[in-house]
């Protein structure tokens, strides 16, 4: 109606226009009658409007909004506040939709999108899946940990450490830097490296280190599952040739060097140029990733870590396989205990002394520092800090043991010790009990526990029937090294080993569903030895007295097939002492000696149970199926193998149980699996020289004063 009568009044207005310029007076009149009209069609409506949204609402504040009735139009409701700060505060109007936000630029939108955070490694007893706590947390004390850094970061020829800044280079906000103050005045050749600031991004969160991998890192993908694909460079696996250790005045008569030993000496010297080369890179570049993090859950023996790395994905993956602080323990770190320059690919001189080749791993107990130069690959980082822990904890009386762990319901804890391959880390994770860690572990007066806060799984042929718990903690936050996905769907083809046999994947601890958090438990039970026998000689359980227990626990013995591309069919033996050669800084005798101590303390049993092949070796037997060594597995934690009759076995004298619930009989006496009983003795025979040959390295050290447990140890090897 108002509509019309606008229309009519506007024709009125028209028609009264004048025609001629004769008749002046009426065009005056019509024209001061047109705009009385316009102005009443303009103003009187709005006027109505807001006096009965006034009555209507109750308000007599100055505010006004839309009844209910527009409401029910589907328009948004618009509130006018009174008093808005502007010149045309009746002109500022707001949508009451969503909750009101404080922000006046695009900037401050986008830093209210993400909220200041500690990573965590949530503390709950029990098993089950831990979620993290909301509750607040206490932020990092800025300039402490700065000064910290900047100290770690400090060159050997300056009197300081560098200018290092918190945040990411590329962000445009202001950041403060904390002040060096020089000992001295600074020397005439100052460096270029000195004026600019190291921009320091500290205990980031997965979710900030995807982002930093993703945009600067060419090779980083997402999957379809979640995790963060990357790729290691050149190197997909550890360089145990390139490693070094300072030997100086003390760990000259520590350490264990010489034949067989994996520690391989450097001067004093050449580690600090070596330190020289690997900071001052650090240093060249706009941003460097540093976590600070623990090793050990045992809270009494634990080990503050600092790890300096150029790569997103090295911060990463140590994010996932160390112990993650809460955010009152990171604001009290203070000063590490070992801290680790990863340099990655920035190569060693070759011309250095003690370096083979571009690539150097080096470890310098007095300094407590490790340097990696000219490789990406991650374990290093992982398996260096290992080394130094079998340094560290025997000086402490804890037993430090490269194994698998694992809890049953009822407490009773079993390690699993392996190489690679041997199904240590499928064994020991068992949705069936709790896991305590698949890797890396002490042992001490109170029990056992993880080293670590993750888990570090070989990926190749990973399928969900197999491994339904590791193929499920790939989701996001899990770091997969050298897999091959498809390029569209992102897909991981696990079967793929374009890249390198070697994929992994590290995730932290609580991914896996029966995890124990904290990761710590009483003392084992069991002590199961895992070997993969490609002869196909060993039996598939054999129970060990502690004399053999600490023989086959020093052999470290498992079997490979070597290079079947090229047609070689025969396999391979392989001996690590104590399961972990690469690792062990000791001689492997006074390991095995703290073992036997521990095993005959808590009553410990010995277990040596073959996963690899029965009936033939390789390429004529078939591999023992994983489920009838789940089943001997299973029998072991029950205590029901305890019960069984036993046999004892030609040549190493094994006892093997005559029935295993579960699995066939004729497969436990290797023997009767063999069509071919000749081809068995000569191939026993063979694989018994190899332990022997083997073990000779060994048999100048005596353990204990009078040598006695020595002599035992030998008779429990082969007797042929």
């Amino acid at each position: 109606m108002k509509e019309i009568e606008s229309k009519e009044a506007y024709k009125t207005a028209s028609s009264s226009f004048p025609s001629s310029p004769i008749n002046l007076f009426s065009f005056k009149t019509n024209l001061v009658f047109f705009v009385f009209v316009l102005l009443y069609i303009l103003i009187l409506p709005q006027r109505r409007r807001h006096s009965a949204d006034m009555a209507g609402n109750g308000n007599t504040d100055g505010e006004f909004s839309f009844s209910a009735a527009a409401a029910r139009d589907a328009l948004p409701r618009i509130t006018t506040e009174k008093g808005a700060k502007s010149t045309t505060s009746s002109d500022v109007c707001h949508d009451d939709t969503a909750s009101r936000v404080n922000f006046q630029t695009i900037d401050q939108l986008h830093s209210l999108q993400k909220k200041r955070s500690a990573p965590t490694t949530p503390l709950k007893e029990g098993g089950g899946v831990v979620m993290g706590t909301s509750g607040p947390t206490t932020p990092v004390s800025g300039e402490s940990m700065l000064q910290s850094v900047s100290a770690s970061l400090a060159s050997l020829t300056r009197e300081t450490g560098p200018k290092v800044i918190r945040g990411d280079p590329t962000s445009a906000a202001k950041v403060a830097h904390v002040p060096q103050t020089p000992t001295s005045a600074p020397a005439a050749d100052v460096s270029d490296s000195s004026l600019k600031f190291t921009h320091v991004l500290h205990n980031l969160s997965p979710a900030e280190l995807y982002e930093q991998a993703i945009k600067y890192e060419k090779g980083s993908f997402v999957t379809s599952t979640g995790a963060l694909a990357t790729l290691s460079g050149a190197k997909t696996g550890r360089s145990p040739k390139d490693k070094r250790v300072v030997k100086d005045e003390t760990t000259a008569s520590e350490l264990w060097w010489g034949k067989g030993s994996p520690n391989i000496e450097m001067d004093e010297q050449s580690f600090l140029v070596n330190r020289e080369r690997a900071v001052d890179y650090l240093n060249s570049l706009d941003k460097v990733f540093v976590n600070d993090q623990y090793l050990n859950w045992d809270p009494e023996n634990r080990i503050k870590v600092r790890i300096v790395s150029a790569r997103a994905y090295h911060s990463l993956f140590m994010h996932n396989m160390c112990i993650r602080p809460t955010a009152e323990e990171l604001e009290n770190f203070g000063t590490p205990d070992f801290t680790i320059y990863n340099a990655g690919k920035f190569p060693c001189n070759r011309f250095t002394h003690y370096m083979t080749s571009s690539t150097s791993v080096d470890i310098n107990l007095g300094r407590r520092e490790m340097v990696i130069l000219g490789t990406q690959y991650a374990g290093e980082m992982k398996k260096g800090l290992f080394g130094v822990m079998h340094y560290l904890m025997p000086k402490r009386k804890i037993l430090s043991i490269h194994s698998g762990c694992n809890m049953g319901k009822d407490g009773d804890v079993a390690l699993f010790f392996g190489l690679s391959g041997t199904g240590k880390t499928t064994l020991s994770t068992d949705h069936n009990r709790y896991l305590i860690g698949d890797d890396e572990h002490c042992w001490s007066e109170t029990g056992v526990s993880n080293i670590e806060g993750g888990c570090y799984a070989k990926c190749i042929d990973l399928s969900r029937e197999k491994e339904p718990d590791i193929w499920n903690a790939i989701k996001f936050g899990t770091v997969l090294e050298n897999v091959v996905f498809d390029e569209h769907t992102r897909e991981v083809d696990y079967t793929d080993k374009s890249v390198t046999e070697n994929t992994r994947a590290a995730y932290p601890i609580e991914y896996i569903p029966n995890s124990k958090i904290p990761c710590v438990g009483p003392h084992p039970k069991n002590v199961i030895l895992l070997a993969c026998d490609a002869f196909g000689v060993l039996p598939p359980v054999s129970k060990l007295d502690l004399a053999q227990t600490m023989y086959h626990f020093i052999s470290g013995y498992t079997a490979l097939v070597a290079g079947t591309e090229e047609g070689v069919k025969e396999p391979r033996a392989t001996f690590s002492a104590c399961f972990g050669a690469a690792f062990i800084m000791l001689h492997p005798t006074k390991y095995a000696a703290m073992l036997a101590e521990k095993m005959q303390a808590q009553g410990a049993t010995g277990w040596l149970v073959n996963t690899g092949w029965s009936g033939g070796s390789y390429g004529s037997g078939s591999r023992i199926k994983l489920a009838y060594t789940r089943k001997i597995i299973d029998a072991i934690h029950s205590g029901s193998l305890l019960n069984a009759t036993y046999q004892k076995t030609e040549i190493f004298g094994l006892e093997i149980p005559n029935e295993v619930e579960g699995v066939p009989s004729e497969i436990l006496e290797p023997m009767n699996a063999w069509e071919d009983k000749v081809a068995y003795k000569d191939t026993l025979l063979k694989l018994a020289g190899l332990f022997r040959n083997n073990f000779e390295t060994f048999t100048s050290h005596k353990i204990g004063e009078d040598g006695k447990l020595t002599e035992e140890i030998l008779a429990a090897g082969p007797n042929f």
